[in-house]
Formats: C-alpha cells, structure tokens, sequence
C-alpha cells in the first residue's frame, strides 16, 4: 500500500468514525448510567458470568448493590439472595462415543462434528435404538396437528426437523416444541431419546457456534423435583450438513426435507434404515448459585400483596473456546444489557419518588442459559413476601443495535398486558410488533417462560425493526457474529440512546400495571390460560 493510499485509509476510517464518537459526546445522561452498567457486568473482570462462578457472584454483588442504593427492599428475607442448589454436568467426550448401525456394519459418527450430544439430560451407560423421523415432531391437539399418528416410537430415537409445522400458530408451536414439552410426547410414546436439525437456511448461529456452546458445562435444579428431564435417556442435535448420513437409504434427502421446510410444507415422516449405538459418560458436580432479588412495597393496602415482578438473567457462558485469541464470553447484550435496564428502572422510580399501588419485585435470575433454572426456582418457590405475581416483564437481550422505532413484545396476543403496553409505546411514538420469526420459539426460551407455566402473563421484548430493512438486516448480521460468542463485548456498536428509551418505556409500563385497578389477565382465547387456571385450582385446594 502507498503512503498516498494509506492516507486515504486512515482519512475515510476517521469520516466513518466520526458519528460514533459525536454519538458518545452528545449521549444523554440516562444512556450514560444505563452504559455504566453494562461497561462493569460485561467487563472481564467478571470473566463472562458463568453460572455459579466467582464472575457470577461479583456481578451478583454489584446488582444488589445497586438495588440498595436505589432504595430498593431486599426481596429474600432480609438478604437480596435466593440460594438456587443447582447440579453440573458434562459430557467426556473422551469416552463417549456414538456410531450408526446399518446392514450390521458400524459407521463412525463424530461426536462435535456430525453430532452435539447434551449432558442437560441422558444417563450415561449404552445406548442402542432405531431411529424415525418425525417431521416437526409436534403433536398439537388444539390446532388439530399429529405428527405422531401412526408412528411406532417405542424403543426408538427421534429425529426432528426444528420450526412450525403449517397451520399451527407461533405461541402455541414454541410451547409445545419446548424440550420439556417434546420429551412427554415422545415418552408417551415409549421414545428413548430425540434429536434435533436446524434447517440450515433458519439458523441464527454457525454450527461451529453451537459445538463450541457444547464445550461450557450444563446444568439442572438440584432437587429431583424440579428435573423434568431426568427420564431422556439421550439427546442432542444433528449438524444439517450430516443429515444425509442418517436418510441414506429412507428414499428422502437432506435437500428435499430442507425445501419443504422453507416453503412453509408438511415434512414427511419415516422410519430410517440405520440405529444409533454407543455410550455417553458423564460427569456430574455440584454448584450453588444465587438469584437476586429487590422489592418495592406496593403502597395501596388492598393490592400490596400482589407484585409485579421484572426479570432479568445475570448469567451469561463464561469462559470457553477462544476466537480470535479472545475466550472471554463477556455477554454484553446478553444480558447485561437487560440487567441495565433494570437497575435504572429502579432509579427511576427512587428519582421521581414513584409509589406503585401494587409491589414490584425485581430478580436477575441465574441459570437462564442452562435452561431457565433461575427463573423456574423462583417462580415455582418465590421468596417470603413476593405475594401474588400478577405479571412479569422479561428483558433479555433487547438488543439496542440500532434506534428504538419498533419494539417486539413476545405474548402480546396473548393477555391484557398489551393495552398497557400499547398504551405507553404510543406515548414515545414506538412500534409494537408480534414476533417476526415464530420460528425460532423465542416466547419459550427465555424466563418469562418459567413465570407462564405458574399462571402468571407476561412480555419480552426487544428492539425491532421493518421488514425488510436495514435495522432488520443488522439484527441478523448480530446473531451470526456476536451471539454467544466472544464478540458480544463492550467494543460492539450499541445505540445507547435506544437503550434509554426502551428504559422509559419499561418504568411507564411497570408503573402502570402496577397501579391498574385490575390485574392482568389473560385471553380468554388464550392456550396460556389454563396455566393460570391450574395454579388457581392448586391454590384453591384445602391444607392437609
């Protein structure tokens, strides 16, 4: 390159620049605090937040250090902790193996390439069945779907292509494509285990992503109780580019499943000429964790003992393999980012003196990404003196990439809580959106999920965007680079300014649920529903 040239370089890198750095000078007090936030819990000192980890608890420290300084209440007695008594557990790839079966000639599987097995769930020992191919998998009497009619699953392994089989609405295929969910219908069926293939056209992250996820420790609830997967023997998932390895010989092809998929079609279903055998090794440790949890006392004696309760995860995936010499996974956006806002809702409400009629509890939850741990142990066993959760607003991963024009509120079909919502988004002049991609399950993979099966309705959001656009196109652009990987850091572009906003529309709406006349409710049309029906019919039973 030539002196001239690189003048020329190093002169548009600075035109370019420019608007950050203006952008940075000219930033709003609010965007600052919600900033300085981020800047501690994503730092790496806290070495990424691994779920029980000594980084984990000095972010722990720090939040509930802020929840006091903002006056508010410990909500777990007279400590801000909730102990969560969690179990690791990890798969020895050293002595696991798993080969295909077919015509009585082993063929080799590679365990991190072909296959990514869980240690969420499985029992180590052998493990040896027939597969079939389910299609999507589903079986939804509501929306009057079965892929499983007619199938003989019995001592079989099930295979699954992930996403909505056609005619079954988004909310209702998440909750039933849940892994909890899956694994029942498929035990019903006298299943030995399932795994799942991304079509490949829909994956928000690499293969190499989700190998590379394999390598951080998963987790379960202590108490058996609480381990609704403790009966699936094996699971896992299939990279799309191995899948033709398991249909030689069906009649059916990976491209052929892929295309279907992709046009919104039925999937086929079938029996494969081919078994899985092999042995998985585990190890397993104990680890102890805690949630964090405030509370601000409702000020109106008939509706004090009902709370409405904001969430958050702390946990990010700690420390893993490195990218680009970086192995500190320090998950600015996840969820730091979301654990921000929270905090300066708090301060808010100190600030303007704001004395909500109902409580508000506020939790950053821990173990979300080993399966929403935290927020299951506390919604099933919230601490002394939560009262009766009535809603649950969930941020995670807003995603403050670009301005704050649309705002994606997952469940807003389903409850009441979307007058209020809309209500306070027309107010700073934003957007409310369903979910863009039904596809992805996003309304069962983070907390508010937990709070829906105890009853309680509830939002999560996410900064959003117009089809089409290039708000949209930077979002898809995050979760192939950044998601879950080293690069979610404090030198990404963040629109500081959107995440202030969003903390203004956040305060209006807790606030106003809050102090609504009614608690919220949801839809009579509603799938979610009986979740609050049965809670009430538990609750209604007499004390033994």
């Amino acid at each position: 390159m030539t002196h001239a040239m690189s003048i020329l370089k190093t002169c548009a890198a600075l035109l370019l620049l420019a608007p950050a750095l203006s952008q940075a000078a000219d930033v709003s007090p609010g965007a600052k605090r919600w900033w300085s936030h981020v800047e501690v819990l994503a730092s790496d000192a806290m070495e990424g937040r691994e779920t029980g980890s000594e980084g984990y608890q000095r972010a722990a420290e720090y939040v509930a250090s802020k929840l006091k300084e903002a006056g508010v209440q410990p909500g777990a007695g007279e400590s801000y902790f909730q102990e969560v008594a969690l179990v690791s557990r990890r798969v020895v790839q050293e002595k696991s193996r798993l080969t295909l079966v077919r015509d009585g000639k082993e063929l080799p599987i590679a365990l991190g390439e072909d296959i990514v097995l869980s240690a969420r769930s499985g029992r180590a020992g052998h493990h040896e069945a027939g597969l079939v191919f389910v299609g999507y998998g589903l079986s939804v009497p509501e929306a009057n779907h079965d892929d499983l009619a007619g199938l003989d699953l019995k001592g079989k392994v099930v295979i699954f292509m992930m996403g909505n089989p056609p005619g079954v609405p988004g909310n209702l295929s998440a909750h039933f494509g849940s892994t909890v969910e899956r694994w029942r219908m498929y035990a019903r069926a006298g299943a030995l285990g399932m795994f799942g293939v991304m079509n490949p056209h829909k994956m928000e992250t690499p293969w190499s992503r989700v190998v590379a996820g394999q390598k951080h420790p998963t987790m379960m609830l202590a108490d058996p109780a609480q381990q609704e997967l403790a009966s699936l023997p094996l699971s896992g998932a299939i990279n799309p580019a191995s899948l033709d390895k398991l249909l030689e010989g069906s009649g059916h092809t990976a491209e052929e499943l892929v295309k279907l998929s992709d046009e919104g079609k039925p999937l086929p279903r079938f029996s494969l000429p081919v078994a899985l055998r092999g042995e998985l090794a585990l190890e397993t440790a104990p680890v102890s964790s805690v949630n964090v949890v405030g509370k601000i006392p409702g000020a109106d004696p008939k509706l004090a003992g009902e709370s409405v309760v904001l969430s958050a995860h702390l946990d990010h995936v700690g420390v893993g393999s490195p990218v680009d010499g970086d192995s500190i996974y320090n998950g600015a956006m996840d969820n730091a980012s979301g654990i921000a806002a929270m905090l300066e809702v708090t301060r808010t409400f100190q600030q303007k003196k704001l004395r909500p009629r109902r409580s508000v509890v506020f939790v950053a939850v821990t173990g979300e990404e080993k399966g929403l741990l935290g927020s299951r142990h506390f919604a099933e066993r919230p601490t002394q003196g939560t009262g009766r959760m009535v809603a649950n607003l969930n941020m995670d991963m807003f995603l403050p990439i670009t301005p704050l024009t649309h705002v994606i509120a997952y469940g807003v079909e389903e409850s009441s809580l979307a007058a209020p919502l809309k209500a306070v988004a027309k107010r700073l002049d934003v957007q409310v959106m369903s979910d863009p991609k039904p596809e992805a399950s996003a309304f069962v993979r983070s907390d508010q999920y937990s709070f829906i099966r105890t009853g309680v309705p509830a939002l999560a959001f996410k900064v959003g965007y117009r089809k089409g656009s290039a708000q949209e196109k930077a979002h898809k652009e995050w979760y192939q680079k950044r998601y879950h990987a080293p690069s979610d850091d404090l030198a990404q572009p963040v629109d500081r300014e959107a995440a202030a906003r969003f903390v203004r529309l956040l305060t209006d709406l807790t606030q106003r649920v809050a102090d609504a006349p009614e608690r919220p409710q949801w839809n009579a049309d509603s799938f979610f529903r009986r979740f609050q029906r049965a809670e009430e019919a538990t609750a209604a039973q007499p004390v033994p």
